[in-house]
């Protein structure tokens, strides 16, 4: 059974997740490129390679885990924590520990093993963010679960073990240290602006321009201010909303174009490198929030995180946001005609 544990000094919880040192892969018999020999233990056909799937949106009539799916949700074979079991919260000491507690599922995003997300159609792209919404909403009917971690890992340098394109989430039973100081923060600037810090930043970089890669009717793409990775970007809605589960079913297919642009965009500038998109949610079941602005940030892994990072939390990056963006912009723009909307001011 993992393990979740508490560092004392600055409230941070640790998985210790013993099984997860045996795997190979994500799944028995996987290796980097996510085949088995010459099989795919994604692709359809190898739904026995997998353990039976959660959801699945496929054709009607069909039956589970049979071969015509579109996008598909399996449990991860070596989760980092288990959903069977008890909280178990107890103390050793001084030190606060309890169990492994958790739900760890695959979002498989597409049947295509050689097409990422940025070479899907956006009609695609938007079936898998469906898939997450509903996996969040099921989820979250578990008390034990506070918080949903909805994440992509692309390339080896990012974390990836299989290349078939994927996502992945995992429930929590706390809120992780980061969401919480990302809360507090947006609820800070709330208290003495009454304003959502996010929805000043859409409405400043609209404004601004520099830093804006792509924009349409329901989201905005920057490069952030102060990025800590080069051409890390973010997608903001335009509709405030602290719950990406809760959003209105129209923004799932405008944050399919966004998303796409932004990776492609990141795939024709740096020849596809490996990347990390997280979306930021509140915590499950809290009402919806004033100040909090859900939003998705990918980070691209071209900079290793060294000693003066992880001593200090600075993160040095050489490329301005401003570069970034135009650069971006450009690619997009050589690629595909006027992916910019008009600014609105």
């Amino acid at each position: 059974m993992p393990e979740l544990r508490k560092d004392p000094i600055v409230g941070r919880w640790v998985i210790i997740s013993t099984e997860r040192s045996k795997r190979p892969s994500d799944f028995p018999h996987g290796s980097t490129n996510g085949r088995n020999g010459s099989v795919c233990v994604f692709c359809p056909g190898n739904e026995q390679l997998t353990p039976p799937e959660v959801l699945a949106y496929r054709n009607g009539g069909s039956v589970a885990n049979a071969n015509d799916w579109h996008v598909r949700v399996v449990p991860n074979k070596f989760p980092a924590l288990k959903i069977e079991g008890s909280m178990g919260r107890r103390g050793e000491g001084l030190y606060d520990l309890m169990n492994g507690v958790g739900a760890h599922e695959v979002v498989i995003d597409s049947t295509d093993h050689e097409r990422g997300v940025a070479d899907l159609e956006p009609q695609q792209i938007e079936e898998f963010l469906w898939a997450y919404r509903d996996r969040v909403l099921d989820l979250s009917k578990d008390e034990r679960f506070r918080y949903v971690l909805i994440f992509k890992n692309h390339g080896a340098e990012a974390g990836a073990s299989l290349a078939h394109p994927h996502s992945q989430m995992i429930a929590l039973p706390i809120v992780p240290l980061n969401v919480q100081e990302e809360l507090r923060g947006a609820l800070d600037y709330f208290t003495l602006k009454e304003r959502c810090i996010f929805c000043d930043i859409l409405d400043q970089d609209s404004r601004d321009r520099r830093r804006v890669v792509f924009e349409n009717e329901g989201f905005l793409v920057i490069s952030p201010f102060a990025p800590r990775f080069p051409f890390e970007l973010w997608l903001l809605p335009k509709n405030h909303g602290s719950h990406f589960e809760h959003v209105a079913s129209q923004e799932h297919r405008t944050m399919a174009h966004a998303l796409k642009a932004a990776l492609r965009a990141l795939k024709l500038a740096l020849a596809d490198p490996p990347f990390n998109y997280i979306i930021h949610s509140a915590p499950l079941r809290e009402a919806p929030s004033a100040h909090y602005h859900w939003h998705v940030e990918i980070t691209p892994a071209l900079t290793k995180v060294a000693g003066f990072e992880v001593g200090t939390g600075f993160y040095i990056n050489p490329m301005p946001p401003e570069h970034a963006a135009e650069h971006l912009r450009q690619v997009l723009s050589d690629s595909e005609p006027a992916p910019i909307a008009a600014s609105a001011s």
